[in-house]
């Protein structure tokens, strides 16, 4: 594990995103991790475009979600990524969401990503020139 600074955005819960009854349905909890980590990568100088089109996928290989409060409709939400392991051919993020006016935690998670050669659908190291572009970002290994 590795100690990096989480980076926040700040989104507000849409109505599509809730059930019949305001609440913030579970699955789009698994959507909002998905922009922090997007926000994240770009942060340090990169972003999934392209990544993949330099013919690599990162794809989920494992996800821990822990529920603690709901969020509903038109809540402000503050989601806060940071990296939690970064090794040869993995990665690992985890999140706290909460909300922006109480602080009330929401959600907090956890999920590792491998590497994927889109010509072979095989793990695959990490790119060197993506290593050391994060590298000199801050991130460390």
């Amino acid at each position: 594990m590795i100690e990096q600074p989480f980076i926040e955005i700040t989104l507000r819960a849409r109505y599509a995103e809730t059930d019949a009854m305001g609440v913030v349905h579970h699955a789009s909890y698994l959507i909002w991790l998905e922009q922090g980590r997007t926000e994240l990568l770009r942060a340090y100088g990169s972003d999934y475009r392209e990544i993949e089109a330099s013919g690599i996928f990162i794809m989920i290989s494992e996800l821990q979600l822990r529920y603690l409060a709901p969020a509903r409709f038109d809540d402000r939400v503050i989601v806060r990524t940071a990296l939690d392991e970064l090794r040869s051919r993995k990665l690992s993020f985890t999140y706290e969401l909460r909300l922006a006016e109480s602080g009330t935690a929401l959600l907090t998670a956890r999920s590792q990503h491998i590497f994927v050669a889109r010509a072979t659908g095989r793990p695959t190291r990490i790119p060197q020139a993506l290593l050391e572009l994060w590298h000199s970002a801050g991130l460390h290994s």
